[in-house]
């Protein structure tokens, strides 16, 4: 094995400027199929992570009328929990409004939240501290729809329960950041009881939020989403981005596998008289022809050396630094305005591994041929 490792790597080292074309194009692919795959990990670890964080807790408690696709359910789609059954729950009531900034109509959704809660990382403490009648919060992304500040006064029209209109001013307490759209996007918190209380609909929650001590059970009038079920469209996202990203790694990888393919190829055919030498000293022919499919493999080895040389400082930069996402994470999505690529150990062995075997069976098939030539003739450079 020694020496087929000798050999395979002096006869590669010899065909020159071939070898490093053909290595210098598995390692970009190498380096570009990892770099992407762990952006598109790290983009679905944060958008969790905020998710958690800012919307989803551990999962909700949302009421069976309440359907979050369809805002006209939020009329309705209410109720009140025994106050037994609100252990480590936080409510949160939602209703249909409009403000009135500059003298325009937006539409917006109203969501009332315990002010005490500390579950979320809504800043309700602001909610709690201010001193206005009714005290806001809005989003970043909100904020500047609306050319709100903190302080601004703004025009909020609701309807209670019995459908009458009412309106009153309401004052940005303060204005949070955030990159999860469903809590930032056409909405403004205020404190719960006020929401109630300007509803007519005291103790009525439209769904509460889990906290990691909750523990799901049948409520009448009620039905518990887990964390995984409020998670599935931003991990649908990303698994259709993961699978038209292996489109691309597929198509690049094609190219580079059909390039040691065209090289293997030529060398079998040029190099038929050393071929024949080999199997006249003593060598099978299975040999002869694992020697070759070695020299194949070694490309995708000597690749993935390359590759590390200047592939590791781009991971280590981008792993630290982050890749500024623009105006794009402004788009919703889930984005944060930095993504952090997760390079991890197994993303880089199954990298590896995918390119070292893929160029391994790219190079035994061309090396099969050997089994069929006459050593005579191949002596003779006939075939």
């Amino acid at each position: 094995m020694k020496l087929a490792f000798r050999l395979a790597y002096k006869n590669i080292m010899g065909a020159g400027l071939r070898t490093w074309l053909n290595v210098g194009i598995l390692s970009f692919v190498f380096v570009l199929i990892i770099f992407y795959r762990a952006f598109l990990i790290g983009w679905q670890e944060q958008g969790i992570q905020n998710s958690v964080a800012w919307e989803y807790g551990y999962g909700q408690l949302q009421n069976k009328d309440y359907d979050p696709a369809d805002p006209f359910t939020l009329d309705e789609g209410h109720g009140i929990l025994p106050d037994d059954q609100q252990q480590n729950l936080v409510p949160v009531l939602l209703r249909q409004a409009s403000i009135y900034p500059q003298g325009r109509m937006m539409p917006i959704v109203l969501k009332g939240i315990d002010v005490d809660q500390e579950l979320l990382r809504l800043p309700t403490q602001k909610l709690r501290e201010s001193t206005a009648d009714i005290p806001a919060l809005v989003g970043t992304r909100m904020a500047g729809a609306t050319n709100l500040k903190a302080g601004d006064q703004v025009l909020l029209r609701w309807r209670d329960k019995e459908g009458t209109f009412d309106a009153a001013n309401v004052t940005i307490a303060g204005i949070f950041s955030t990159q999860v759209p469903g809590v930032d996007v056409g909405q403004i918190w205020i404190p719960l009881r006020k929401l109630q209380q300007m509803t007519g609909l005291p103790g009525h929650a439209t769904l509460f939020v889990a906290n990691s001590n909750f523990v799901s059970k049948n409520v009448d009038g009620w039905r518990f989403v887990s964390q995984q079920e409020l998670l599935k469209e931003l991990n649908a996202a990303v698994q259709a981005e993961s699978i038209s990203g292996w489109v691309i790694y597929l198509l690049l990888l094609s190219i580079a596998l059909l390039a040691i393919f065209d090289t293997q190829v030529l060398s079998i055919f040029r190099r038929q008289r050393e071929i024949g030498t080999y199997i006249s000293l003593g060598l099978t022919r299975n040999r002869v022809g694992n020697l070759f499919t070695l020299e194949g493999t070694m490309y995708s080895l000597l690749a993935t050396i390359v590759g590390g040389i200047y592939g590791l400082p781009i991971f280590l930069y981008f792993g630290t630094q982050g890749i500024g996402m623009g105006g794009i994470a402004d788009m919703g999505f889930g984005l944060s305005s930095r993504i952090y690529p997760a390079f991890g150990f197994p993303l880089i062995i199954t990298t590896f591994l995918l390119v070292v075997i893929s160029s391994a069976l790219i190079s035994y098939w061309p090396a099969r041929k050997i089994a069929r030539l006459n050593p005579v003739k191949a002596l003779k450079s006939k075939h």
